[in-house]
């Protein structure tokens, strides 16, 4: 996807919307509010004795259907040999839907559909696709419910390839704030409150994470440990942007909490396109000529092979948009604030955005730097030591070295 003259216009009058709409919100930047103590992070991580096996399977651009399916068998059937699945269980498959753009701006949706198949073959008598969009797009508070991830779904594709693969739909919004649990504890400390996530977590028997790879504006990126934000309830979602100093401490944690911790057997990403600029919902697509498939049950080495995929997506094409919020945190340090403040304000109104905490930006480039990434080493306690495997051979051997120079900690 490239960018049009309208797309321009639109994302130039949001910006310039932003500025003027937020403007009596945001602190002054000459005399910035000192944050709250950050959660404690170690000097230096040591590194995992034991290899972290993450296995990747290539497939050409423009695959059709077939091809994209064999290399999610392949991979999949790679990290996992499905032992954990009983005859009968039931699989939630977490996707990423925050709006209802289509692929690369959601999970892929034909992958979702191949996946519920393959459970469905393995053994699963349930498949169930769930997930909860962005704030800007669904709000779900005590007494009312605005927007639909479910219409979502269904303008970009995933409602559709799941439910003719078999599954059924679940949308906690639609039961409403009851829907919703608090589990915990999570190992990280800087949740003030628990975590409210769906109840349908602990009806389940296992759970597949389906991210994908792209850049995000108040993130950096949005992977695999960024996803577990889609599981929680709006308050539990408010303190996650209002104390913005431990906001990637936090989403981190989320995925700590036993109701998923103890459930996820696979993390799984088809990154044939993604967003090397903006994102989650729109920016500049990078297409690759071999495109991957990731698939690891770590989900911290899952996130360092995909994002080293997407930092070499940035570097062969790094062009952007023309705007100043391109890539916020490539630019002003106040972009990056303004923009969650912006996400406070639609959960708890101008009191809470004004009192929240600053959320800064940081510089890419390397995995290395990536604070989601660095917070997931602390909580876990090492760095993974990776093993990146390629078994059918699909991938050229300049990207697997590629990858390896990125995600090797030695």
């Amino acid at each position: 996807m490239s960018m049009t003259r309208r797309d321009f216009v639109k994302c130039s009058a949001a910006a310039s919307g932003l500025a003027a709409g937020f403007y009596p919100i945001l602190p002054s930047y000459a005399k910035t509010q000192p944050d709250q103590a950050q959660c404690p992070k170690a000097p230096n991580y040591p590194i995992n004795g034991t290899a972290s096996k993450v296995f990747i399977e290539g497939v050409a651009r423009n695959p059709g259907n077939p091809l994209i399916e064999a290399a999610l068998r392949n991979a999949a059937e790679s990290a996992t040999d499905f032992s954990w699945l009983g005859k009968g269980d039931s699989v939630l498959i977490k996707p990423v839907n925050n709006s209802g753009e289509k692929y690369p701006a959601t999970t892929h949706p034909e992958s979702i559909a191949f996946m519920v198949k393959l459970l469905r073959e393995k053994g699963a008598s349930r498949v169930i696709v769930s997930d909860m969009a962005g704030v800007q797009h669904v709000r779900l508070t005590g007494n009312s419910l605005k927007g639909s991830t479910r219409n979502l779904m269904k303008k970009n594709g995933i409602l559709q390839a799941s439910l003719s693969a078999g599954a059924e739909m679940y949308f906690p919004e639609e039961t409403g704030w009851n829907a919703f649990f608090e589990d915990g504890p999570q190992k990280d400390t800087c949740w003030k409150n628990g975590i409210m996530i769906p109840k349908i977590l602990n009806e389940v028997d296992h759970i597949i994470l389906m991210p994908r790879a792209s850049r995000h504006v108040l993130a950096g990126c949005t992977l695999g440990l960024k996803a577990a934000v889609g599981y929680m309830r709006h308050d539990s979602r408010l303190e996650y942007h209002h104390d913005a100093s431990t906001l990637f401490e936090k989403h981190v944690g989320i995925n700590t909490v036993p109701a998923i911790s103890d459930r996820l057997r696979l993390i799984i990403t088809t990154a044939t396109k993604m967003f090397v600029t903006f994102g989650p919902d729109n920016g500049k697509v990078y297409e690759p000529e071999t495109g991957l498939i990731i698939a690891s049950t770590d989900i911290t080495a899952h996130d360092m092979v995909s994002l080293a995929w997407l930092e070499t997506g940035r570097d062969k094409d790094p062009a952007g948009w023309p705007l100043i919020i391109t890539d916020p945190h490539e630019n002003a340090d106040w972009t990056v604030d303004m923009m969650n403040r912006a996400v406070v304000y639609i959960l708890g109104g101008a009191g809470e955005a004004r009192s929240a905490q600053v959320l800064k930006r940081y510089s890419s480039g390397s995995i290395w730097n990536d604070p989601t990434l660095n917070a997931a080493f602390r909580i876990f306690g090492a760095i993974p030591d990776i093993s990146l495997l390629n078994p059918t051979g699909s991938i050229p051997e300049e990207i697997i070295k590629q990858l390896k120079s990125r995600v090797s900690a030695v």
